[in-house]
């Protein structure tokens, strides 16, 4: 296979995480081609040096020679929020770049998402968006058990992903970037997203949004950046109905992704706390089963970081094997059209929890 010669938009700890699956891939995959680290770009000159020199990329580069540059086929756009929309766009109009790897949320307007969508139409670049959970294992086989039809049509759902790491002052002081208002920043955009994103795997495009909340607050924290949000959604095709919550303050937590879908013939769920298996039960059996599908994650680390669940860097190792070409015809890609479901799903969440923050202000 030709060499992969990759760049970086952003040095940051998802930069972090998204170098160390690549350079973890050939452990897992013998066919990896070759992996060059050509150049990594951020805002601030002595990160993506210091970047640069820990992780071993040959440059480190600002934006304006990076944008330039003509040796880099597979590009990672992992900077802020707010400079995904013009990165994106910046790296289309490079001939160079075959392929494309966006981090979520795609954008962060209804002008941007448009635009998006329009001119990501005339490319022929491979676009994959950063929703790695849908690479979890147990998530995997819950999702082709699910699609095996064995539980019939869904009558409701509930999706939960919360952590509590935005209690504490010190740790919000450093990730002011991420209290930016909704769509662009808050609980939905930053965790809800991927909620939505496994919703959507499981549930098809085209879920509506009928209602959304916001709870907690802090002085430093904008109003529009929802720290707790809820959202009511049904499927106009089955009608039906459920709700998804994200939260970054609910204390004890630690980083919970829950899922729930009762069907027509039995039930579906899912928990990031027991990762190793997922569980169904069939009105015709008549209890619950514990369906195993194994780990490969021994050891215990605090990488990324410490509230991540088990089994979320082998997802990531997974989603750029995909990436850059692997073999898994059993695998749901999030492809730009997917990132854009997803954002407007974000956007309208925006739109009600504004309109309920209007109540309470009355």
């Amino acid at each position: 296979m030709n060499p992969v010669n990759v760049g970086f938009l952003g040095a940051g700890g998802i930069a972090r995480a998204h170098v160390y699956a690549l350079q973890s891939l050939r452990f897992y995959y013998p066919d990896t081609p070759e992996i060059r680290l050509v150049s990594v770009c951020s805002a601030r000159k002595e990160s993506r040096e210091a970047f640069a020199g820990a992780y071993g990329f040959a440059r480190a580069e600002s934006f304006e020679a990076f944008n330039a540059a003509a040796d880099i086929d597979t590009l990672f756009i992992l900077g802020p929020n707010h400079t995904h929309f013009a990165h994106f766009k910046a790296a289309l109009g490079r001939p160079g770049v075959k392929r494309i790897y966006l981090e979520k949320p795609v954008c962060s307007s209804l002008a941007e998402e448009k635009e998006m969508a329009q001119i990501a139409a005339g490319s022929d670049k491979q676009v994959q968006v950063g929703f790695q959970y849908l690479q979890t294992p147990a998530v995997r086989e819950a999702l082709s058990y699910w699609r095996s039809g064995v539980l019939g049509s869904p009558i409701h759902f509930d999706l939960k992903y919360y952590h509590g790491d935005y209690l504490h002052k010190s740790y919000r002081d450093k990730r002011k970037s991420r209290l930016t208002a909704a769509p662009d920043g808050g609980a939905m955009a930053d965790l809800g997203s991927h909620g939505l994103s496994l919703l959507t795997a499981f549930l098809g495009e085209g879920l509506q949004m009928v209602h959304a909340l916001q709870a907690g607050s802090f002085h430093e924290v904008p109003e529009g950046s929802d720290l707790f949000s809820s959202v009511s959604l049904v499927d106009p095709r089955t009608r039906a109905a459920g709700h998804l919550s994200a939260s970054r303050i609910t204390s004890g937590s630690g980083d919970l992704v829950y899922l729930e879908i009762f069907a027509e013939k039995g039930a579906l769920r899912y928990s990031s706390q027991t990762p190793d298996f997922f569980e169904y039960y069939t009105e015709a059996e008549g209890a619950w089963v514990r369906r195993p599908v194994g780990s490969n994650y021994p050891g215990i680390s605090s990488f990324p970081s410490g509230h991540v669940p088990a089994g979320w860097l082998r997802s990531l190792v997974h989603a750029h094997y995909l990436f850059l070409g692997g073999d898994d015809p059993g695998a749901f890609i999030p492809t730009l059209g997917h990132g854009l479901e997803v954002q407007r799903l974000v956007r309208e969440t925006a739109i009600h929890l504004e309109k309920y923050r209007q109540i309470l202000r009355k």
